[in-house]
């Protein structure tokens, strides 16, 4: 198994925080799947970890704080490949997609704007549009 696997810069998952489990997967695979242990558990316990820097284990744990089990262990899945090997590096690729983008920083604050003047003189006049093509409606027209 490739690693560590590289979250954002020089920070990476160390491969002896991860713990892997592996069992049976349902799905497509004929006898195959009755017979090999393909789908990967990978936990990683985010609560006790030192790999990451602090003001990004705090982001990541508010922010993951629904997928944490009680003991803040981050538990990720693999099943859609037949081979073992291959949902592997599925459940790790995911594990580090999930730490980056929880742990990144959060967007600038957006700053109010003034609305241009364009935008409120269109909307007006598609609102006189609509209620000229509203009060032409169902009135007797005097044709007979």
């Amino acid at each position: 198994m490739p690693g560590p696997y590289r979250i954002r810069g020089a920070v990476s998952l160390p491969e002896s925080e991860l713990r892997w489990r592996f069992s049976r997967a349902s799905g497509p695979g004929g006898q195959h799947v009755n017979t090999t242990d393909s789908q990967v558990e990978l936990r990683f316990d985010l609560a006790a970890t030192e790999a990451l820097p602090a003001v990004w284990k705090e982001r990541a744990l508010a922010r993951l704080a629904g997928r944490l089990t009680a003991d803040g262990v981050l538990v990720v899945r693999a099943s859609e490949h037949r081979s073992q090997w291959r949902n592997r590096e599925a459940a790790a690729l995911r594990l580090a997609g999930l730490l980056a983008e929880a742990s990144a920083p959060p967007p600038p604050e957006r700053r109010a704007r003034r609305v241009p003047r364009g935008v409120v003189e269109r909307r007006l006049r598609d609102k006189r549009y609509r209620s000229d093509v509203k009060r032409g409606r169902g009135r007797d027209k005097g044709w007979d």
